[in-house]
């Protein structure tokens, strides 16, 4: 097995800051995936919060291989950075026709950070079918921030998206994104194992810069989503701006001139 680590391009890392999340569709092989359902069944050792990978997941070990896998290695890397830790980790079970969903929402509590940001992976070791549920999953919502379960009331929002793939699916989600668990109305069992990770170092340049001034990368930061309004989408797109002009070092980065002008300080000019 290739072990040389596939770093994103800037366009990926992009569409990663637009969308919040990226899928990586069936990249795990056939018999990692059969080996999850034998280690999810004998359950999973408890990882204290901040381990190291190495420490959390000892060499060998299904955690370790699954994250070793050149594809799911680079990505993180481009996202997160070398020795990331791990914050938890979770193998998540909905048994068929549990009749209940999990309520939308954003993990862990309200996050302030505008310099770093953690990534969530979540791992689909058999195909996701529609009966089936998935992860529900809100695009460009992880930079409005909330606290937990605040948009819990909401039950659908225009373009939400319902995580159905292949069997060795690995979505790598920004720690902000609004999801939540769908019922399964399915015979099937459905695993999702997640793991959290911390970065260590800043998060800046970590991906392949080659393409970084390719004009895919403005487009990819200029879209919408069906749930924004005209006026408020405005917002997400700034936050957007803010986060890649942190990622790439670039402080002049803009898109129609929305944060050149709002970055505007007279006050601050110096008038020697």
């Amino acid at each position: 097995m290739p072990t040389t680590r596939e770093l994103l391009s800037s366009v990926q890392v992009a569409r990663f800051v637009a969308h919040g999340f990226l899928r990586l569709d069936g990249i795990v092989p056939p018999e990692l995936d059969d080996e999850a359902l034998d280690v999810f069944a004998a359950g999973l050792p408890s990882v204290p919060y901040g381990t190291p990978v190495p420490k959390a997941f000892p060499e060998g070990s299904f955690a370790r291989r699954l994250l070793e896998l050149p594809t799911v290695a680079g990505a993180l890397e481009s996202l997160v950075g070398p020795d990331p830790t791990v914050d938890h980790h979770h193998v998540h079970t909905r048994e068929p026709r549990e009749g209940s969903a999990q309520p939308l929402h954003a993990d862990a509590l309200i996050d302030l950070r505008t310099d770093a940001f953690d990534v969530q992976l979540m791992y689909y070791p058999r195909e996701v079918t529609p009966d089936m549920g998935g992860t529900l999953i809100v695009p460009g919502s992880h930079l409005r921030r909330t606290n937990e379960s605040d948009t819990g009331r909401y039950q659908n929002l225009r373009g939400q998206t319902r995580l159905t793939c292949p069997a060795g699916t690995v979505v790598l989600l920004h720690h902000g994104i609004w999801h939540g668990g769908r019922r399964n109305d399915s015979d099937t069992v459905r695993h999702m194992y997640k793991i959290r990770f911390n970065p260590t170092v800043p998060q800046v340049r970590l991906w392949d810069t080659t393409d970084l001034h390719d004009p895919a990368v403005g487009e990819e930061l200029s879209g919408a989503f069906p749930w924004y309004e005209p006026a408020t989408g405005r917002l997400e797109i700034h936050n957007r701006i803010r986060l890649w002009r942190l990622l790439t070092a670039d402080p002049d980065f803009d898109i129609a001139y929305w944060a050149t002008r709002i970055d505007n300080r007279p006050a601050r000019r110096s008038t020697a």
